[in-house]
């Protein structure tokens, strides 16, 4: 077994465990979503729908095969899982485009394109560093239509809080709540934690958000202090 694989594993037993309250983000994913289509006039065009980190889709799938699009773009940096994407999302009447590269890249991109209504990301964002969100803050900031959103579904620090102390935190959830894994796949989300995990101190992130150009709203809130799923509209 390779090591995507095994990384792979862990990755799918941690989401079929639920244990990072996946479904619940993907129900208030869902519900801002269907509010955010409803109040939309009805002679709006179809949406266009950027996945920034899009993963396998296993439990967006079921919400996009639904949804009015006039096209969906799911980009993901490790391209072994864009044909997993597309199986698991199967036939849909608009248009799809799978891609392979990392979200900075592709909204600090120069390339001319049409505005977008809707831009989604779920557990990607946390990755980049402090000074790399708030550019990819204001890159998204110029990507986005004036009518349109970013849904962003992440793992975030709480106020104040420091980004060992976070860690540390975290590692003990893992070693005493997730004993559906063995102490091996503990280890490599451990590893994955500590070694590329960089989530946003909530406080840090709004003003950035603000500097930007977006209001920030919190939508849903996990029971850990960590997940949660917070909607931008551009101002």
């Amino acid at each position: 077994m390779d090591l995507f694989e095994k990384q792979w594993a862990s990755y799918r037993a941690v989401v079929e465990h639920d244990l990072m309250e996946h479904r619940a983000l993907a129900a208030a994913t869902a519900e801002s979503l269907d509010a955010w289509l409803a109040r939309r006039p009805a002679s709006s065009a179809a949406p266009r729908l950027v996945d920034l980190g899009c993963g396998d889709l296993a439990l967006l799938a079921p919400l996009l095969r639904r949804l009015p699009l006039r096209s969906y773009t799911g980009l993901d940096l490790t391209p072994a899982v864009l044909p997993l994407a597309e199986a698991a999302l199967g036939p849909v009447p608009y248009p799809t485009d799978w891609q392979q590269g990392e979200l900075l890249a592709w909204a600090t991109s120069e390339r001319t394109t049409e505005p977008v209504q809707i831009l989604h990301s779920a557990f990607a964002v946390h990755h980049l560093s402090d000074e790399q969100k708030a550019a990819f803050l204001g890159a998204a900031r110029r990507r986005i239509a004036s009518d349109g959103l970013l849904l962003w579904g992440d793992v975030f620090r709480e106020p104040g809080e420091s980004l060992d102390d976070y860690r540390q935190r975290y590692r003990q959830r893992i070693r005493r709540d997730w004993g559906e894994l063995t102490r091996q796949q503990q280890d490599q989300v451990i590893d994955h934690l500590c070694t590329f995990d960089m989530p946003a101190e909530r406080g840090r992130i709004e003003a950035e958000a603000a500097a930007a150009g977006w209001q920030w709203i919190w939508l849903w809130q996990g029971q850990h202090r960590a997940e949660a799923l917070a909607m931008l509209l551009p101002v």
